[in-house]
């Protein structure tokens, strides 16, 4: 399967956790860039809204997915990638993410 680059963001925020059946840290998309990711949304998503990305944080790279949530999108950040850039509950980080659509 091989994956085209639709367009890249930078997004800074705050880390946060979401205490649900499988709990997560995330990072919220402003509203401005959320409005972006949706213009190309239909094109790229595999369902349920998840938009497939490539991510950066500091030297780290993951893929992931963005999730939709109240209108806008989130950043899910894997324990791996928080464990290895040394990222804390409230941190504020940047995150560099590519979205893509695989084919």
């Amino acid at each position: 399967m091989t994956a085209v680059e639709v367009m890249e963001l930078e997004v800074t925020g705050e880390v946060w956790h979401w205490r649900g059946p499988a709990p997560y840290h995330f990072v919220t998309v402003p509203p401005d860039q959320s409005e972006e990711i949706r213009e190309v949304a239909a094109e790229v998503t595999y369902g349920w809204g998840m938009i497939p990305v490539r991510g950066r944080l500091g030297a780290t790279e993951f893929e992931t997915a963005l999730w939709p949530k109240d209108g806008g999108y989130i950043i899910p950040l894997k324990d791996r990638v928080r464990a290895t850039e040394s990222i804390e509950l409230d941190d504020v980080v940047t995150v560099t993410l590519t979205i893509i659509e695989r084919h």
